[in-house]
């Protein structure tokens, strides 16, 4: 069931938001001259795929998970393409996809080991990942591996219908700050 709305819901906000995407493409050529950034993500059943953003740092930063980069490389529009959450809107085409879901654990990197074996200890690698979560609501990321482990789970257990749109409703109204950045 959760799948439909994924994918019904995915598709909705890719037609419709096309203009604010465009529009979104456009400033972030003139930005950084290179919009959309794509990362290899540790998917459902480990499985690799590329997670798709609007670029929010210089072209130039190193790869690496958002709290061990450096607020420097973020950039005036990254900032608040960040603070608004529309550098994930080009998820919506992973969602679609079915690579990731609406509401799951935040992909990670392959070279974050110990979340990947936190993870893989508590079934979560058996979950699409997802654009947003309890971890994320609650302002809990990557940097604290046990604790998102154990909230990914948590949620998991728990995630029916009621909870999946009430993890949307709390992103769309501004709960949680995103990934945190080092100063």
């Amino acid at each position: 069931m959760i799948r439909l709305f994924d994918f019904f819901f995915s598709l909705v906000g890719l037609i419709v938001g096309f203009p604010v995407l465009a529009i979104l493409f456009v400033i972030g050529l003139f930005d950084t001259g290179s919009p959309l950034f794509r990362q290899q993500r540790v998917g459902r059943h480990e499985r690799a795929f590329t997670l798709v953003k609007f670029r929010t740092m210089r072209v130039d930063t190193a790869s690496v998970a958002s709290h061990l980069a450096s607020s420097a490389a973020i950039t005036r529009f990254g900032h608040f393409l960040r603070r608004t959450k529309l550098d994930e809107l080009p998820q919506l085409w992973n969602v679609l996809k079915g690579e990731m879901s609406l509401v799951g654990p935040r992909p990670c990197l392959f070279n974050q080991e110990e979340l990947i074996e936190e993870r893989r200890s508590r079934g979560v690698l058996e979950a699409r990942p997802g654009i947003t979560g309890l971890a994320q609501v609650n302002e809990i990321d990557m940097s604290t591996p046990l604790l998102l482990a154990e909230t990914d789970a948590r949620m998991l257990q728990s995630l029916n219908l009621k909870n999946y749109f009430k993890y949307i409703f709390m992103t769309v109204a501004g709960k949680g700050s995103g990934d945190r950045v080092r100063k």
